[in-house]
């Protein structure tokens, strides 16, 4: 099938190259002239694991072309929206990108063809938009397919999803739009990958609806380390106990530093907005306590760090393993391990910050860190240690051998990812979250 992705941010460069693989002929478009330039090379703008071989494969194939002109989308049977949806300065999300790229797109639309969102929106916007295609040309449908992709996983989540959601319109023209998503998506569903076909609103919540669930799980754990600290007990084990609960489950329940990334905050904020809007705001007054908790937990490990440095880090050599907002991925928006890591520089400690993929990105957002080549450069002396993000690099440091470099044997284990045994007979005062 010809296929076009507007938008080459994280989402559409992923779902464009994904689609080729699968073999279909896509075209991407972007207005980034130098995001296109280096997709074109065969070079992925952000780390994403698997994405560099999909790509190169793809551009050998001739499976795949970037382009700034949208003009070469014409033709195509699906053209899928993957732009971003920023968090606005009320906190609802900004449908700019989204408005201009179907804009952009109507000239070029024809009766038969399908524009298939996949940006996260709130509930009403596929409606809106639905009608604004079928007036600008009558006879192409707007239907909403939102994506579940996991950083670090993106490619894996696209061609091979846990689930396919189509939110399409009443009737025939529903039955038509599904059964061209099914081509779309052929190699997903021989698989046994389950499809769910519901209405435009339903389609809409489903994404922002996973991100609440996910976020007040992740909250909720750390609502509970918060209690596991003033009263002795261990968070981790906890989590174990009840995670073997079938209800509740193991997944998400590991206390640390709190959510970050492009997704769950802004989504779970966008959503009370959302809620504000239709006049429900008592729905989704909780989300507010899970954004004030996640938040706290930061707050929490600057204040831990003052305590083991005395009550002050001003001069102080602080080593911060850990700038991506999770392993796997160079992405630091809303990180809290970068957050943290600048919270300390400004309370006058030499932070010392270290990452596989993210320092790039970080000195983009942080410039004022100092930001080392490897994990031994930002060991060597340091006061304190803070591991903020649970790559494997950091869960197989030979805390012995950290010991040789270190001035000062203390560590804060954010994400409670080392083994605390190991650490401590190697001498080190561990510190980890909830325990």
């Amino acid at each position: 099938m010809r296929i076009s992705v507007i938008g080459c941010g994280y989402l559409g460069a992923v779902h464009a190259a994904s689609m080729a693989k699968l073999g279909h002929d896509v075209v991407a478009v972007d207005v980034d002239p130098a995001k296109i330039e280096r997709l074109a090379a065969g070079e992925a703008p952000f780390f994403e694991p698997g994405l560099p071989e999909i790509l190169t494969e793809a551009l050998a194939s001739g499976r795949i072309r970037f382009t700034t002109d949208m003009a070469e989308v014409a033709g195509a049977t699906v053209h899928f929206l993957a732009v971003g949806t920023p968090q606005g300065p009320t906190g609802a999300a900004d449908l700019t990108y989204v408005d201009a790229a179907v804009a952009s797109l109507t000239p070029y639309l024809s009766a038969g063809q399908y524009v298939v969102g996949k940006s996260t929106v709130p509930v009403g916007t596929a409606a809106r938009l639905a009608a604004e295609v079928e007036q600008a040309v009558p006879g192409a449908t707007l239907v909403w397919n939102p994506e579940f992709l996991r950083e670090g996983f993106a490619v894996q989540d696209t061609i091979s999803p846990d689930r396919l959601v189509y939110g399409v319109p009443a009737g025939e023209a529903g039955e038509r739009a599904t059964a061209v998503l099914d081509e779309v998506y052929a190699t997903a569903l021989a698989e046994g990958t389950p499809r769910l076909v519901v209405d435009l609103p339903t389609a809409e919540l489903v994404k922002v609806s996973a991100n609440a669930f996910l976020a007040t799980k992740i909250s909720f754990i750390n609502a509970m380390a918060e209690i596991a600290e003033v009263v002795g007990a261990d968070v981790t084990a906890l989590a174990d106990a009840i995670g073997h609960d079938a209800r509740i489950g193991r997944k998400f329940l590991n206390a640390g530093l709190g959510f970050g990334g492009g997704c769950l905050p802004k989504d779970i904020r966008a959503f009370q907005a959302r809620a504000d809007e239709l006049g429900v705001p008592e729905s989704l007054a909780f989300l507010a306590d899970v954004d004030a908790i996640n938040l706290r937990r930061r707050d929490h490990v600057v204040t831990l760090a003052e305590e083991l440095l005395g009550g002050d880090v001003s001069g102080k050599r602080i080593a911060v393993l850990g700038l991506a907002f999770k392993p796997n991925s160079d992405d630091v928006r809303d990180s809290p391990s970068l957050d943290i890591a600048g919270r300390l520089q400004a309370h006058g400690a030499h932070v010392a910050a270290y990452d596989p993929e993210a320092v790039v990105t970080a000195r983009r957002v942080r410039p004022e860190l100092d930001y080392v080549e490897s994990a031994a450069d930002a060991l060597r002396g340091a006061e304190l240690v803070l591991v903020l993000t649970e790559w494997n690099e950091f869960r197989e440091l030979d805390p012995t051998a950290v010991a040789a470099l270190v001035a000062e044997r203390v560590v804060i284990d954010g994400r409670n990812c080392l083994d605390r045994d190991a650490w401590t007979a190697a001498g080190f005062t561990h510190r980890g979250m909830g325990r």
